[in-house]
């Protein structure tokens, strides 16, 4: 239909052209570090394995990075030099403006909330009879995709008319029906952010499941003679989890920070499913697809890829060095 888009079998040619470089490279990466002999040789072999991966990493991630920040500063198009432009529409306009806030509010509430559920339940849970079966639970939302998320809490929340004979499909809105209210339509409401805040409860409802799992292990990982020296110097629950556990699992809590925090930044498909960014609920994941995609502005689409490059290094540089304090 389109004459730019390859054909399958030209798609599949490229395949399997790149399946052979890739061959070829790792080959002649081995066959030369088969032939290194001497001293120091080992720090020699041990360039020659990083030089495939530098090199990957420069032609998938380096340059698309730089080429996206040097299109950031041109027109829709990308045909005329506009400076700052873009940055200067993603900061005075109101919708977009409201996009940044929407980040804001994922990235402040999703990660702390997931994460505290999450280490209170691997708690709450350890070392019980139902243990593992509990921890099923709460994990089989991180075996999904988001997409089936989306779709699963789009049900929940979905609305009908309020006239007899008419019942309610989701179960947000019978519950209000029961309780004597009438049924609100969920994800179009953005009073006080409401929209909003249900999406986030969907991401939530998965990375809760993350937090636990790697939070349990954490608490697992209490040596027992702590525990049993607090007990005997009668220290109470609450004096438990501030003094012993929460210190001792600071570390790990600090990685599932981070990790949810990355990935709030990056949120796309629960947003995408459940109302298209629309209704005053978009992120600038979203905002960046819709600018590409829908708007074809390639300009403002780099600047909002840059932003979000812009607040996601720094999560991860913190990540990095926390790990390096702890190893």
């Amino acid at each position: 239909m389109f004459g730019s888009v390859s054909t399958t079998p030209e798609k599949l040619l490229q395949m399997f052209a790149a399946l052979l470089l890739f061959a070829a490279v790792l080959g002649i990466v081995l066959f030369i570090a088969s032939r290194i002999r001497g001293k120091g040789s080992d720090r020699w072999v041990g360039y020659l394995y990083l030089l495939p991966v530098i090199l990957l990493l420069s032609v998938g991630l380096v340059y698309p990075g730089l080429r996206t920040i040097y299109e950031s500063f041109f027109d829709a198009q990308g045909g005329a030099f506009i400076g700052v432009d873009n940055y200067k529409f993603i900061f005075t306009s109101g919708e977009l403006r409201r996009v940044l806030g929407n980040t804001m509010i994922w990235v402040v509430l999703v990660p702390f909330l997931a994460t505290a559920i999450g280490l209170v339940y691997s708690i709450l849970v350890d070392k019980s009879r139902f243990e593992s079966f509990a921890k099923a639970l709460v994990f089989l939302p991180m075996a999904i995709s988001m997409v089936a998320a989306g779709v699963i809490w789009k049900f929940m929340y979905e609305y009908r008319v309020d006239q007899p004979k008419v019942q309610q499909i989701g179960l947000i809105n019978q519950i209000i029906v029961w309780l004597g209210g009438k049924p609100v339509q969920l994800l179009i409401t953005d009073t006080w952010g409401l929209n909003t805040l249900l999406l986030i409860v969907v991401f939530i409802w998965i990375q809760a499941g993350f937090a636990m799992t790697v939070l349990s292990a954490a608490v697992k990982a209490i040596p027992d003679d702590i525990i049993e020296a607090a007990r005997l110097d009668g220290v109470n629950a609450w004096s438990m989890f501030v003094k012993i556990t929460l210190p001792s699992v600071r570390p790990t809590i600090v990685v599932v920070l981070t990790t949810i925090a990355i990935g709030t930044l990056k949120v796309f498909d629960v947003v995408r499913t459940m109302t298209g960014g629309n209704f005053n609920t978009s992120v600038i994941a979203n905002e960046f697809y819709s600018q590409l995609i829908r708007a074809d502005n390639q300009g403002l689409a780099a600047a909002l890829a840059v932003i979000l490059f812009v607040l996601v290094t720094p999560i991860v540089i913190y990540n990095i060095r926390s790990v390096r304090q702890e190893a």
